[in-house]
């Protein structure tokens, strides 16, 4: 039958089936603490398992051994006696079976669960037996199963096994010759061995049960080492379940130098790259808002209220395309900025520093009207981004320009100093005040006191430096210039 919707008849509604929810998958998620256990119960299981079956298989083996060695013996001690001995009365060899039979009997002590039995008759017949007057712990012995008896005594065969339901009989057979037609005759020896494989058996329980108390200890052994072992694991899941944007300054606490604190360290580090970029991330956003909306607020304030006079038009583009040329700068900074938190900043290859200041000083001599200088080369090939560099050179020429006047001297160089290299722009304007020195590589931090007020800029410029500069694993810094003025140095190890 068919189910439809109302209103909608003949129209089949899908099953719908509800996704599984967090705390459903929860509760069917077996923890590696719970599957680390059982794998470790099984493996044991097996292994003691595996022990106990192979001792039992061995001592079964050994008493088979034992078995057919004594059977062996006996038969063969029999043999002997037959053909070698002498009847004690008449002092000549035996003339009749059954003398024969019970003088050997009389002679002979066998093992507790070992029978010594002489049979004589015919074949068919239930043969009559000679036997010793002892007592055999077992639940029929062969001197009181006339039918085993009398199917051993016509087996052709020398060796074999009988198995009753009283339970199992080894045995060994001599035919006795026949003495002048006299009926025939048969020594046999019967082992039951019930009771070895029982001490075998016995000794497998024990086995059996002396694991089960292995596997419980070592459930609880286990239990508790792998909680240790696991516990940074699971201090990384909660630590990871508690992270938020607002909150990523949790970290695990690291103990020794296992996989496991390998693993703790490489989470902690994985959060403070987490934490670099979501703070990246925040300060460009708020960044931007805040240097966007001022020159936002002077194009809007000034498009409202453009009249309709060409002279004035004219001016209020000039001033709305100037600030959109600002907020362009300021995008393109912040993006740079953004970018020097990534790996790939900075792609460095094998340069030769003369050729790398050389460059810089020629594209520097078209950022103004001064009296720009190759001070020195540093002859050395070095491990670097040349763009990269290039382009913090060049900004740190920019702002020697901003901050001098026409005709003053700007020296641009790089030096080597041990296993570090130096490049350097030094200028001969005003230099830079005490105060400002610490705040000038900020983002959008110009300092108190301006050296000189040309620059337009938003106060990203040293910051890019700085940027640059640890992207090589350097630093950028600032050192007064001989005779006045400042000298900006970026140092790379």
């Amino acid at each position: 039958m068919t189910t439809t919707a109302a209103g909608a008849p003949g129209t089949t509604v899908p099953p719908t089936t509800e996704p599984a929810t967090t705390a459903d998958r929860d509760r069917l998620r077996i923890s590696a603490r719970v599957r680390i256990l059982l794998w470790l119960l099984l493996v044991m299981a097996v292994a003691l398992a595996s022990v106990a079956a192979t001792t039992r298989s061995i001592l079964l083996r050994d008493t088979d051994q034992r078995i057919n060695g004594l059977l062996t013996q006996e038969a063969g001690e029999f043999a002997n006696f037959e053909e070698q001995g002498f009847d004690p009365e008449t002092g000549r060899p035996f003339t009749d079976p059954g003398r024969l039979l019970r003088v050997f009997l009389e002679r002979q002590y066998a093992d507790l669960d070992e029978e010594l039995i002489g049979l004589v008759g015919r074949q068919g017949t239930v043969p009559t037996q000679i036997i010793q007057q002892r007592e055999i712990p077992v639940a029929l012995p062969l001197h009181k199963d006339a039918d085993a008896r009398r199917r051993i005594f016509g087996s052709p065969d020398t060796t074999g096994t009988l198995h009753r339901p009283e339970g199992e009989i080894r045995w060994a057979k001599v035919a006795v010759a026949r003495y002048g037609g006299e009926p025939e005759a048969a020594f046999v020896v019967a082992f039951h061995p019930g009771r070895e494989k029982a001490r075998a058996d016995e000794v497998f329980r024990v086995l059996l049960a002396i694991s089960g108390v292995a596997l419980l200890m070592t459930t609880g052994i286990a239990w508790v080492v792998a909680g240790r072992i696991l516990k940074p694991v699971r201090l990384v899941r909660t630590t990871a379940a508690q992270l938020t944007e607002q909150d990523l300054t949790r970290r695990i606490p690291v103990h020794g130098h296992d996989d496991v604190a390998a693993l703790a360290e490489t989470f902690n580090a994985m959060l403070d790259r987490l934490e670099r970029a979501f703070a990246t991330q925040r300060r460009f956003v708020d960044d931007a808002s805040h240097e966007l909306r001022t020159p936002i607020t002077i194009v809007r304030g000034h498009l409202e209220l453009m009249g309709d006079d060409p002279a004035e038009r004219e001016e209020t583009v000039r001033l709305v395309t100037d600030e959109l040329d600002r907020m362009s700068r300021i995008v393109e900074d912040l993006l740079l900025l953004a970018k020097a938190e990534r790996p790939d900043f900075v792609s460095p290859e094998p340069v030769q520093l003369a050729e790398l200041t050389a460059d810089v000083y020629v594209k520097a001599r078209t950022l103004g009207e001064r009296d720009w200088r190759l001070a020195e080369v540093a002859d050395r090939e070095v491990l670097l981004d040349p763009q990269r560099i290039t382009q913090a050179m060049v900004q740190l020429a920019q702002n020697a320009v901003q901050h001098t006047a026409p005709g003053q001297t700007i020296r641009i160089g790089s030096r080597a100093d041990g296993p570090s290299i130096e490049l350097y722009v030094a200028d001969s304007g005003p230099g830079v005040q005490p105060q400002d020195a610490e705040v000038i590589f900020e983002r959008f931090r110009r300092g108190t006191a301006r050296r000189g007020a040309r620059g337009s800029g938003a106060g990203l410029g040293l910051s890019i430096v700085k940027a640059i500069a640890e992207g090589h694993g350097g630093r950028v810094g600032l050192r007064d210039t001989e005779g006045g003025g400042a000298t900006f140095v970026l140092t790379l190890d």
